[in-house]
């Protein structure tokens, strides 16, 4: 996703498939924060946050409309974890949903101990 064009190729592909909401991963973008695109979907990210942080990892939830306006909060937890919470018909409820990357097999224990655990904090 770190490519030009690549954001708005992803829009388009959700609305293809009439996707309310599409999570992604590896996107390689450092930092958190979201985008509004020319079409109207929104993109949250959520990736490295130190400074001169390599363009690796990454987790995004691209919204179409109808869900950026059921849009209630969104939290990003580091380049692999992000979460959003969205309003449902059903008044008092709210769905979660979270997008991660977790390490793979061959990772660090230790790495995948933490990230497990963020996880389950989350949860």
């Amino acid at each position: 996703m770190w490519e030009t064009g690549k954001t708005s190729q992803i829009a388009m592909e959700m609305r293809r498939y009439n996707l309310a909401v599409l999570g992604i991963s590896e996107t390689h973008w450092t930092q958190a924060g979201h985008k509004r695109l020319a079409t109207g979907e929104m993109l949250l990210y959520s990736g490295h946050e130190e400074d001169n942080a390599p363009h690796t990892q990454g987790v995004a939830l691209m919204l179409s409309k109808v869900a950026r306006n059921a849009l209630v909060g969104w939290e990003s937890h580091g380049s692999r974890i992000i979460k959003t919470s969205f309003k449902t018909k059903k008044e008092g409820i709210l769905m979660n949903i979270i997008q991660c990357y977790a390490p793979t097999n061959d990772s660090n224990d230790d790495i995948k101990d933490q990230f497990y655990e963020r996880l389950q904090s989350i949860i």
